[in-house]
């Protein structure tokens, strides 16, 4: 029930952003006077709508997006001459840019917002010391709830306790807990191991005998560690989101490059460990807020990583959706300032303005690249279901 709970959290997650996207797009272009007949969220068959002056509001069958529809969008559409000068192509070129990026902007906008109640009403996550939580059971996936047959996990065989302070792996000290991944990973899986623990002021030595599980390579122990939440004050809160968003944003476009190298490696066994690891779909980020909704931690670190996942997609999405290429909103944005530009070189050589672009040309690009991304999402989406990622050791 938690699983399908933090599921639905996701999606609804997603159709706010997609609304608050093309939001953007609609009140930008409203505040410039231009003509938005239709508000949608989804595509395919409507299922309601209603109208409020000149725009129909509405939501279609399917909800993988949503569109407002501008009279004028492009110089092949046929507009109404009295509704030309409401257009968005008769509008100056630095009306539409801020149109354009509007939808890009409320992604941006929504992220950071998000970071800042992160940091002040669930606090900032410490999660490098040692004293860790012990999984009861070894789970049938990555941060999957135990279930009915799962065996337990070492640490639970070997009595570690939720609250153990670990400070020594095989006579080795380890201060934080990328030590401690470092130490179970120089030992194989069917070894047995000394871990030292600090329970109460009282030192600890228990032998455990480390698992194998298959959804990851390397020894298996069963501990997580115990996040400390550090809350901060308004305007530290703005320093924190400034900061992380610009860490999660050279994140994304690090992982958008890496989309090529990323094919290959979908559907192999080591996913996690190769570029594939580095991407996911909508579904992919569904079934991670669900599982974490359902592991046992605490209730902070629930809404921590469910935020973190909210803001990494709404930053990679805007991200992406800037990618100068028909029909993305970056493409239109390229046409635009190509335009602007052709028409500043041609005043300088005094010149005529050449005017719009002839879209026409370019319809088979936008055809192309759309295929190809309505091809890539579902490859990704196959490779989420079949051969889905491992979050954690």
């Amino acid at each position: 029930m938690s699983f399908l709970i933090g599921v639905l959290i996701f999606v609804v997650a997603l159709l706010v952003s997609v609304m608050l996207h093309e939001a953007g797009h609609f009140l930008t272009a409203k505040a410039f006077g231009m003509k938005a007949t239709q508000f949608f969220v989804g595509f395919g068959t409507t299922v309601w709508s209603t109208r409020r002056g000149e725009t129909e509001y509405g939501v279609k069958a399917l909800p993988v997006g949503g569109f407002v529809k501008i009279t004028g969008m492009t110089s092949i559409d046929d507009v109404d001459p009295a509704e030309e000068p409401r257009s968005f192509r008769a509008k100056p070129g630095w009306q539409r840019v801020i149109v354009l990026a509007a939808g890009s902007f409320m992604h941006f906008l929504i992220a950071f917002v998000l970071l800042w109640i992160l940091a002040v009403g669930v606090g900032v996550a410490d999660q490098s010391g040692t004293t860790v939580n012990v999984l009861s059971c070894v789970p049938a996936r990555q941060q999957a709830s135990c279930a009915h047959g799962n065996p337990r996990s070492p640490a639970a065989l070997a009595g570690l306790r939720s609250g153990d302070k670990i400070v020594s792996v095989a006579g080795q000290p380890v201060h934080n807990w990328r030590q401690i991944g470092s130490a179970i990973k120089a030992h194989p899986a069917g070894s047995t191991v000394a871990f030292t623990v600090d329970r109460g002021g009282r030192q600890i030595t228990k032998q455990v005998r480390l698992a194998s599980v298959s959804w990851r390579k390397g020894a298996f122990l069963g501990v997580s560690p115990i996040a400390v939440f550090n809350r901060a004050g308004p305007i530290h809160g703005v320093s924190y989101a400034g900061s992380q968003f610009g860490t999660i944003a050279s994140q994304s476009v690090t992982a958008l490059g890496r989309i090529p190298q990323a094919i290959p490696y979908l559907f192999s066994k080591n996913r996690a460990t190769t570029p594939g690891g580095q991407v996911s779909s909508v579904v992919g980020a569904a079934r991670y807020t669900g599982d974490f909704v359902a592991a046992d931690i605490g209730w902070q670190q629930k809404i921590s990583i469910v935020l973190l996942i909210v803001i990494d997609v709404n930053i990679f999405v805007g991200i992406f959706n800037l990618v100068p290429l028909l029909p993305l909103d970056g493409g239109h944005l390229a046409v635009v300032l190509f335009e602007r530009a052709r028409a500043w070189i041609a005043r300088l050589l005094r010149r005529p303005d050449p005017g719009p672009v002839d879209i026409k040309r370019l319809i088979p690009v936008s055809v192309g690249v759309f295929v190809l991304l309505v091809a890539f999402g579902l490859l990704l989406i196959a490779a989420d279901i079949f051969n889905p990622l491992s979050l954690t050791r």
